[in-house]
């Protein structure tokens, strides 16, 4: 089929699936609802159904009275049985495929199932609704006169007892449609390849000669492959290597600390940036609009939504709340039910709703991934608006950083200890600290209040850190390539003190 024809069809066959989501768009709490009931019929004649008597629940109250909110160690005998052979456990039909997560604080991995429900209705549906929302947004674009060069973390998939386990993206790919083939690169042969310098290698040898008009890929990574890509053709921008090229689909982390660095290397004002928002456990949103920085939260996909306020989270009071109950501003963990069997599960993200008419969402973290040592509640999001002003101010650039609390010793006060990568340093160090600690008081009351006269926090205490080091550190860690993530904050010491030991 020629080139020009396919981009049509293409396009046109995208463009339909807008009508579907202008449904939920209007109906969303009871496309919610509906999809509910839908889980617990289907569900209603497995192990986990039978006992929580799926069959009798008609409404979202007595589903929330009646089943339990999860975490994955809760569960986990139930997956492990199911990874064993044995099916019918909390999803009626076979499931034979498990993504393989070890997350960024604990290093067991977890096996999150994947029915095949949840690759089609979920995970490649959401491919189709990311380039659907696109070409909706960009009636011009030629996108599918040229392939989409794609950076997982994929390494080849392994088989035990009859199951199937590995990263998500080597499940996604293993299990492609023809058409998302067709329209890649490199080819799945590199893309399941495990060591990352050599595949780093094969994926430019691959694409660096063909029309890719999109980049799809983790920010932190796919900067390091497209620097290699100027290295190796000793081009200025990647608009040189690829003229067609229109925008760049990526989440996995917050973009704020990269963009800069992706506009030295994209620089025309016409590029976009399509941010999504997924995991191992389902995808969840996706930019709608050009130049938004918020998601809409996709709610078809066989994924429903719960709530729990990040100001009950943990305590003895909380309880978790519908989608129509959420408030516009505040700060949830996320609980979600799942067509892969995952029932109130907790997966440990937090967001903020920008809007509710339709319901739009920031990621702002993880309920594991902040620093809350002495009551400063210092999230990611908090952290990361701070340095995008810091660097802005000192004119520096980040390319990696990690931060951990330093604990009070006596009458020593507690701190903030910082290691920062940066690609283009500030001038003066202790400058950007005091601006550091400023940004951070003006962004969050609670870390100010604690900050305050030094009545609980000192002043931050920032290491930079030597070139390479964060690479190094995943890469002495077999975590090298597209899904593993730099561990931002911890309540911990246990990163800074491997990060120190190694920065020399």
């Amino acid at each position: 089929m020629p080139i020009p024809l396919f981009n049509s069809i293409a396009s046109w066959l995208l463009k339909k699936r807008y009508h579907q989501i202008e449904l939920f768009l209007k109906y969303p709490e009871e496309v919610q609802e509906e999809l509910l009931l839908q889980l617990l019929e289907i569900a209603e004649d497995t192990e986990i159904g039978r006992q929580y008597d799926f069959e009798s629940i008609n409404n979202y109250e007595t589903f929330r009275e009646r089943v339990p909110i999860v975490s994955y160690e809760d569960i986990e005998a139930i997956i492990e049985r199911n990874r064993r052979g044995e099916q019918n456990l909390f999803w009626p039909t076979n499931i034979k495929h498990f993504a393989k997560s070890s997350g960024t604080t604990n290093s067991k991995s977890k096996f999150i199932p994947v029915s095949f429900e949840a690759l089609e209705d979920c995970h490649y549906k959401s491919g189709k609704d990311l380039l659907c929302l696109y070409l909706n947004n960009n009636e011009n674009s030629q996108l599918f006169t040229g392939k989409s060069l794609r950076l997982g973390g994929s390494k080849k998939l392994y088989e035990d007892n009859g199951s199937f386990f590995g990263d998500l993206s080597a499940i996604l790919i293993d299990n492609m449609p023809l058409w998302a083939e067709f329209s890649s690169t490199p080819s799945n042969k590199v893309s399941l390849m495990s060591e990352w310098e050599s595949k780093l290698k094969a994926i430019i040898n691959e694409s660096v000669h063909e029309n890719v008009t999109s980049l799809a890929g983790v920010p932190s990574w796919m900067l390091v492959l497209l620097n290699n890509v100027l290295g190796e053709t000793g081009k200025e921008n990647l608009f040189e290597v690829w003229e067609n090229l229109e925008v760049y689909f990526h989440g996995g982390v917050n973009f704020s600390p990269y963009i800069e660095q992706y506009k030295n290397i994209l620089p025309r004002k016409s590029f976009k940036y399509y941010e999504i928002y997924n995991a191992s456990e389902g995808f969840f949103a996706i930019q709608d609009r050009n130049g938004a920085d918020d998601l809409l939260l996709m709610l078809d996909y066989g994924i429903f939504y719960e709530f729990i306020p990040m100001d009950k989270y943990g305590t003895n009071i909380q309880q978790a709340i519908p989608l129509s109950e959420v408030e516009v501003g505040k700060n949830y963990a996320i609980i979600i039910t799942t067509n892969s069997g995952l029932w109130r599960y907790k997966i440990g993200d937090t967001v903020r709703f920008t809007s509710k008419k339709p319901y739009r969402i920031k990621v702002t973290g993880r309920t594991k991934h902040h620093i809350n040592v002495f009551g400063e509640e210092l999230i990611i999001e908090n952290a990361e608006e701070a340095l995008k002003a810091v660097c802005r101010k000192a004119g520096a650039e980040i390319k990696d950083y990690t931060a951990g609390p330093i604990f009070m010793k006596g009458k020593e006060k507690g701190a903030h200890e910082w290691i920062i990568e940066f690609r283009k340093p500030p001038k003066d160090i202790q400058y950007f600290t005091e601006f550091l600690d400023n940004a951070l008081k003006a962004l969050n009351s609670d870390y100010e209040a604690k900050r305050y006269n030094n009545i609980t926090l000192k002043m931050p205490k920032v290491h930079t850190a030597r070139e390479n080091l964060f690479y190094d550190w995943l890469k002495a860690n077999d975590k090298l390539g597209g899904q593993h993530k730099i561990p931002r904050l911890s309540n911990k010491r246990e990163y800074i003190e491997e990060l120190l030991k190694m920065n020399t």
